[in-house]
């Protein structure tokens, strides 16, 4: 028996080891189920007890969004004086069946949750991630709207879930539509469809809608300032067509309907833009952006929010003061603007200008649109900096000869239509010369200006080209190229440009939307060109902005078009440590700006007016140099960089930046024969005595020497006097007179002067004239201050760097080759095609040139030209209209 007994038990234990594997899965699979269903059911109880109550009160008057500015104070209620509520009986039949074909189409068969679109919402997540697809029907719109947060969280959709069942169950369909439409953001600052149907096409009465306008307001929910027809009329009738086509797939209307309705153009229905009521509406903009960015369906969109923001009252008052008529700025005809002001250190907007006499509700070109080309405020991004980033360039030092470039089928040439020999990059960027930056941008290559410039905030849709280098390529905005520049002045570190601090909701749960900072550069580099970037303030194309007393650093850019005088956009971007600023000014068709010099100079007049104001009555620190950066001295025109010798004068002695370990290796033998040379004379003058018919001569010498005087074409006479008579000269001859010192036989150089004798027939005014050349030369100084008198002095002095400069310059002299060529126009611009007056004669009397008779006439990119991407190598000329002769 125990034997038998055993035997079962043994067959017992072998029959349980048979028992099919699929049985325990299955039999897991049932118990976990089980265990979720539990969980999950006390989680959803537990959400359900903690969600918010219905309150009659906020369902049927929506509560208004409150925006706050720096200082915690109140300056705008948005959502109460811009609603206009309606009740179900004023909807008609077409608008409510475009407005559940759109939104809802189950919405009067669900009960608050459609179980379907729910299903499919609940499969995408599981694949995508949660909340990469929501399934909210109108009852649950209504809810998270009146009482939740946007937030994506498994917590708010249960809630959302549960309250939604609960609004279905005490309210009717036509009640909780009538909620949905009363509380819905349309955009434009419009609260509900009532106001939606006055602001985009004056129609007070619903019942006058057509179906083109009930499939518009229908459509314009879901991403309300993407579809605004005012801004993007594009997008907003794609929007139109695809509600239509849902009113055709759910039986509303029929295809040839639809096809009727598609025929109408967006444009066609809009009614005229009209102003909304909220100060500082420019800066509302960008909040609404912001929060349209963050929660795709939200813009101002949900109910009882607190808005936190970056705005300074004072400085927005200061920006919107100097967009206004009385504001002292010399506006001309035609003339918009776009402003950005940024904390410098953490990038948070103080202030925003939207247009020019702060059109409420107007066009937002701070923002708003698809931008503009930079022009040569893109030359710091796209060229020095990443040189500087890749170990390309170890000094501000660093010589880059300006001499021609053919590029493929481009040929671009610079603003004053010359070329300037060897220079050091400081000097490329302060004069905001092109054919340097472009060299410099070849030599980083493309991709690593891009990864650079990306880092900065800024993207290149098409791709970056060598045209981008002097900003002929892709657009952008004043908040954009304000971002990227604060970043130099904040030790490389970048952060996104926000206006938002916070947000707290309804529910009394709060966000923090401050963006995250990223290391965008090495703080050497950022150093480093902010250094140069002084330099064009102080000596370069952005003298007229400079603010004296501020250390202060920025950059000029202008564009222009091919075969047009002028420019269509001008720019000035810079920053202290305090604040960032960028202007840019131009015209709403992109045409050509009125008034030549004096209407590109505005954008600088506006920075140098409003970086004035914002500054007054605070302590602003000066850029601080990092341990990674030296300065050391270096002989002009050392080619490397070399240190100076005893005997190099003071003169030709420079301060500039270096890496650290990269200081100059050698020191210079330029000077070190003429360390014992003799001095040569000093205070050479020379006059005409007409009673004895003779030229005297005198001059100055410390010390004793013996002197030789000549005079071409009487001949030479020695002395130990500093005096010398020229005697028996003949009328209308010019005497050229030089006068050397020696000393034991060292001579020194020689010091010339030049004397015209009247001739016998001159009348009185060429007798109180001497020199008969005196008008002509008097008339070519005139017309060269005009056009470019301080760009030519500072030539003079680029091409002294170097003891060859003036070989260079003779050789590349842009006069000499390249004045005919229609892509060497004198423009500081990023165009295809910049010239000075748009003729290639280099003379700045058409709004290329930025400051006739001073240092800052830069133009930029040519718009037109050689920036046609059609061309043989769209890889290397400008991608659009703006490249050539950028300032």
């Amino acid at each position: 028996m125990a034997e038998k007994g055993q035997s079962r038990a043994s067959r017992r234990k072998q029959k349980k080891k048979k028992r099919p594997i699929w049985k325990k899965i299955l039999l897991t699979i049932v118990l976990i189920g089980v265990l979720c269903v539990v969980a999950g059911g006390s989680v959803f109880a537990y959400y359900a007890a903690t969600a918010p109550k219905l309150d009659q009160e906020k369902l049927a008057d929506p509560a208004s969004n409150i925006i706050y500015d720096m200082n915690g104070d109140e300056f705008a209620e948005l959502g109460s004086e811009n609603r206009r509520k309606v009740t179900y009986d004023d909807l008609p039949q077409q608008l409510v069946d475009a407005v559940t074909a759109t939104e809802d189409s189950r919405f009067f068969e669900h009960n608050g949750i459609d179980i379907i679109r729910t299903g499919g919402a609940l499969i995408s997540n599981f694949k995508n991630g949660f909340g990469a697809e929501g399934g909210s029907t109108i009852d649950q719109q209504v809810i998270k709207r009146s009482f939740l947060s946007p937030e994506k969280t498994v917590k708010r959709k249960m809630q959302e879930w549960w309250l939604a069942f609960q609004l279905d169950r005490q309210y009717s369909k036509e009640e909780i539509l009538e909620m949905y439409l009363n509380k819905v953001f349309y955009g434009q600052y419009a609260y509900g469809v009532a106001t939606a149907a006055d602001t985009y096409f004056g129609k007070e009465d619903l019942n006058d809608l057509t179906l083109p306008e009930a499939a518009l307001l229908a459509g314009l929910p879901q991403r309300p300032t993407a579809y605004n027809p005012f801004e993007n009329p594009d997008l907003a009738q794609e929007r139109m067509n695809t509600v239509l086509d849902l009113m055709v797939q759910h039986e509303k209307i029929t295809q040839a309907e639809a096809d009727e309705a598609k025929k109408t153009k967006v444009e066609d229905l809009l009614t005229e833009k009209k102003p909304q009521s909220n100060k500082y509406g420019a800066f509302l903009d960008e909040v609404q952006k912001e929060l349209s960015e963050r929660f795709e369906d939200t813009d101002l969109n949900l109910d009882g929010m607190k808005v936190y923001t970056t705005l300074d009252p004072d400085a927005q008052e200061t920006v919107e003061n100097a967009l206004s008529e009385d504001g002292g700025i010399p506006w001309v005809d035609n003339l918009q603007a776009g402003i950005t002001l940024l904390d410098t250190k953490s990038s948070a907007i103080r202030a925003i200008g939207g247009n020019r006499n702060n059109e409420l509700g107007g066009y937002n070109y701070a923002i708003q649109g698809q931008g503009n080309q930079p022009g040569s405020s893109m030359k710091p991004i796209l060229d020095y900096a990443p040189a500087f980033e890749n170990g390309i360039y170890t000094s501000t030092y660093e010589q880059i000869n300006d001499e021609p470039l053919t590029i493929g089928n481009w040929t671009p040439g610079n603003y004053d239509d010359r070329f300037h020999g060897w220079m050091s990059a400081r000097t490329a960027l302060a004069k905001s010369y092109n054919i340097p930056a472009i060299k410099t941008f070849q030599a980083v290559g493309a991709e690593n200006a891009e990864k650079f410039a990306n880092g900065l905030g800024l993207e290149f849709e098409d791709g970056i080209q060598t045209g981008d280098s002097i900003g002929g390529g892709s657009n952008f905005h004043s908040i954009d190229m304000a971002g990227a520049y604060a970043a130099f002045g904040n030790e490389g570190v970048y952060t996104q440009p926000y206006s938002i601090t916070k947000i707290e909701f309804s529910d009394g749960s709060e966000l923090d939307m401050k963006p995250e900072s990223e290391a965008a550069m090495k703080d050497s580099t950022a150093y480093m060109v902010t250094d140069m970037m002084r330099s064009v303030m102080t000596e370069g194309t952005g003298t007229m902005a400079n603010v004296p007393g501020l250390d202060i650093a920025g950059k000029t850019g202008t564009t222009n078009k091919k075969g047009q005088n002028g420019s269509p956009d001008s720019w000035m971007n810079g920053l202290t440590t305090n604040y960032t600023l960028a202007v840019w000014t131009g015209t709403p068709d992109d045409t050509i700006i009125p008034g030549g010099k004096a209407g590109t100079d505005v954008a600088k007049l506006l920075f140098k007016q409003i970086m004035t104001e914002v500054h007054q009555g605070k302590d602003t620190e000066s850029f601080k140099k990092p341990s990674s950066v030296v300065e050391a001295k270096v002989e002009k025109g050392s080619r490397p960089a070399a240190s100076p010798s005893a005997g190099t004068p003071s003169s030709e002695i420079l301060t500039e930046l270096f890496l650290k370990g990269q200081l100059p290796g050698a020191t210079s033998e330029r000077y070190e024969e003429e360390e014992e040379s003799i001095d040569p004379v000093t205070g050479l003058s020379a006059s005409y005595d007409e009673s004895s018919n003779s030229i005297n001569v005198s001059w100055d010498y410390d010390g004793d020497a013996s002197f030789s005087v000549k005079a071409d074409p009487s001949g030479s006479t020695t002395t130990s006097d500093t005096s010398a008579v020229i005697g028996n000269v003949e009328a209308g001859q010019t005497y050229n007179i030089s006068v050397t010192a020696s000393v034991d036989g060292e001579t020194s150089e020689a010091k010339t002067t030049s004397v015209k004798i009247p001739g016998e027939d001159e009348n009185a005014e060429e007798e109180e004239n001497p020199d008969e050349n005196a008008e002509d030369e008097q008339n070519q100084n005139e017309e060269e201050q005009q056009n470019e008198d301080e760009q030519n002095q500072d030539q003079n002095e680029d091409q002294n760097q170097d003891q060859n400069a003036d070989e260079n310059s003779d050789q590349n002299n842009g006069n000499s080759g390249n004045e005919n060529n229609a892509d060497n126009n004198g423009s500081e611009t990023g165009n295809g095609n910049g010239n000075s007056n748009g003729n290639g004669n280099g003379n700045g009397n058409s709004g290329q040139n930025e400051d006739s008779g001073n240092p800052e006439t830069e133009t930029d990119t040519n718009q037109n030209g050689s920036g046609d991407d059609s061309v043989q190598d769209p890889n290397t000329e400008p991608n659009s209209d703006n490249a050539d002769n950028q300032q």
